[in-house]
């Protein structure tokens, strides 16, 4: 996939994330404080729920990367860590893995 395409289908998926997390009730309309953002946590899971940090920190940083037309990460996994904590709660997050997986392979493997 060209460069343009893939950085097009990143931008795709990550529509498709603000939705599910939406649909999820997922989704706040209330930021976190400044404080819980600028944790060096992995995720930032001692300072911020997992959809918080999606919604705070990873969709803001990728879109920011998207526009810029900066590097992508050369790795991302989101999909396991947001599987083993979204799991443990009564939710149907099928949908979200799945967008999240593809996301972690479209930004991998783009460069």
């Amino acid at each position: 996939m060209e460069l343009t395409g893939a950085r097009n289908a990143i931008a795709a998926q990550l529509i498709d994330l603000e939705a599910e997390l939406r649909q999820l009730d997922l989704w706040s309309d209330t930021p976190p404080a400044a404080e819980a953002l600028v944790s060096e946590q992995p995720f930032a899971l001692d300072t911020l729920e997992i959809e918080e940090w999606l919604q705070f920190i990873f969709l803001p940083t990728i879109y920011d990367v998207l526009e810029d037309s900066s590097a992508l990460p050369a790795q991302c996994a989101i999909a396991p860590m947001a599987e083993e904590v979204l799991g443990r709660r009564a939710l149907p997050i099928d949908a979200l893995v799945t967008t999240l997986k593809s996301l972690d392979t479209l930004i991998t493997e783009t460069e």
